[in-house]
């Protein structure tokens, strides 16, 4: 399945061969041990992984719950009336979905898929980007697409990637993206990654975004096992990024699954940022800088101890 689809998770394996997930994890960690693979939190990849893509069908199966409850989640960050930029990605598209009855919402986008999600959307304002299609992402690259943002300004930037780490930031396997990604972030005020939690403690070939230009992380909440998912979390945290978890799947994360257009009602979540270093950003508008940090003391107190009750699980 590796080797036809570049990529599989462990619950489509699970399911497929009709075992338990825990079964499942253990022969893959035999197979990466015969070089046949390379392991990744929720699934498995063709080994020399950090130079190869998955395209959109691979990714499209991939933590499908966990990027449902984070869309619906980063929604809840926009507000009416205001100009975003959306990069690509299967995570990016679902946020798109949940972005349709946004009123005055005008969203700049490279992605096909994104577009799509939005074209009937009457009150919101689609702007694509030029430049050359990528087809398995479904993207708009080159130097088109960037020519295309200069002297543009908004206020927030939404974008994805392959891998998040707190000492490299977000990156990406493919060095077009990556441009067009950098280009993105130079044209928001705050900028958001959404990563569920297997791309936490990747690393990919193309940075696009470094650690001190993440404005807020909306994740997963890690499984009990994963300790590399929680220490990159914390580790995010003590740079100064905010840290926003969505609820398990099928729990709070909010309303709404992968294909619904609905925004979901304002729910309550985690803001972090986790304790750190406090960190300024430019802020929208006025050319002056604010504050990212959010939390009470006590507050972050209570951010605290639930990172290190994730990492002690």
């Amino acid at each position: 399945m590796v080797r036809a689809n570049g990529a599989v998770s462990l619950r489509e394996l699970a399911r497929v061969v009709q075992t338990s997930e825990v079964t499942v994890r253990r022969d893959v960690r035999a197979l990466e041990a015969e070089g046949l693979l390379d392991r990744r939190h929720g699934g498995a990849v063709l080994p020399g992984g950090f130079t190869r893509e998955s395209g959109f069908p691979q990714k499209s199966h991939l933590a499908t719950a966990e990027k449902t409850a984070i869309a619906d989640l980063a929604a809840n960050l926009v507000e009416e009336g205001e100009a975003i930029v959306v990069g690509a990605g299967t995570t990016t598209q679902e946020l798109a979905r949940r972005l349709a009855r946004v009123p005055g919402l005008t969203v700049v986008t490279n992605s096909l898929l994104v577009a799509q999600a939005l074209a009937h959307a009457n009150r919101v304002e689609v702007v694509m980007t030029g430049g050359t299609l990528r087809g398995s992402n479904y993207a708009l690259v080159g130097s088109g697409a960037e020519q295309s943002l200069h002297g543009l300004r908004v206020s927030r930037a939404f974008l994805s990637g392959s891998g998040l780490t707190a000492e490299r930031g977000l990156s990406t396997s493919n060095m077009l993206s990556a441009s067009v990604d950098r280009a993105l972030v130079q044209a928001a005020a705050e900028v958001v990654v959404l990563a569920d939690h297997t791309k936490l403690g990747t690393d990919t070939m193309f940075q696009t975004v470094p650690t001190d230009l993440i404005t807020r992380l909306v994740t997963d909440e890690p499984p009990a096992h994963d300790d590399r998912a929680a220490t990159e979390l914390q580790a995010l945290a003590d740079q100064g990024v905010q840290i926003a978890v969505a609820g398990a799947p099928g729990g709070s994360a909010g309303a709404g699954g992968p294909g619904g257009d609905a925004v979901p009602a304002r729910q309550q979540r985690r803001d972090v940022p986790l304790p750190g270093p406090r960190r300024q950003v430019p802020g929208g508008g006025g050319g002056g800088l604010r504050s990212t940090s959010m939390l009470s003391e006590q507050g972050q107190g209570t951010e605290r101890a639930r990172v290190a009750d994730l990492r002690r699980r």
